[in-house]
């Protein structure tokens, strides 16, 4: 990794953790630099999924998407080791149309995303060979974390939006 794309990572994990919080950044015995709610982890699954179908609705292109839903992980937020904290993680693909069409998506995404309650922190190219679009985002309620990349494929590799959505921490309610 050049200077450059250092600084510009740098930045852009800057933004993030000012906008939501990153639970590398400790403030007080949580670990965390907010506090976690106590939420059942049903319902934060169900909240990520909606947004994560919303997504989906956004992108208004036809092609194949991998199967995988919601999942409920640890959150490695205490500094004690203590697994009390979790997370949900939703990641999917967007493949079997031509770059065109993948293109298409993404900027109805970056034009779609502030109209739907999220905040846009990065649009641009990452510091790959292949330049790859990235939209990164945080949904203003909820605070659920956007990264979708267009992949080109121009390595070989079959063209796709990779999308992943991830909650804050909270904690588990029986």
């Amino acid at each position: 990794m050049n200077k450059n794309s250092f600084v510009a990572s740098s930045v852009i994990l800057g933004a993030l953790i000012m906008t939501v919080g990153c639970s590398a950044v400790k403030k007080d015995s949580s670990g965390l630099e907010y506090d976690p709610e106590v939420r059942k982890s049903q319902e934060v699954v169900h909240e990520v999924g909606s947004l994560s179908s919303r997504v989906l609705e956004i992108l208004a292109i036809k092609g194949k998407t991998t199967k995988a839903g919601p999942s409920v992980g640890t959150c490695e937020a205490s500094g004690d080791g203590s697994r009390k904290y979790r997370n949900v993680r939703h990641p999917w693909s967007m493949y079997g149309v031509e770059n065109g069409a993948l293109e298409k998506g993404m900027k109805n995404l970056h034009n779609a995303l502030p109209q739907q309650g999220w905040k846009v922190v990065k649009y641009g190219k990452d510091s790959s060979r292949n330049r790859n679009l990235e939209i990164m985002a945080v949904h203003l309620e909820t605070h659920t974390q956007l990264e979708a990349t267009w992949m080109k494929g121009l390595d070989g590799h079959t063209p796709l939006i990779e999308i992943t959505l991830y909650s804050r921490c909270y904690e588990a309610k029986s």
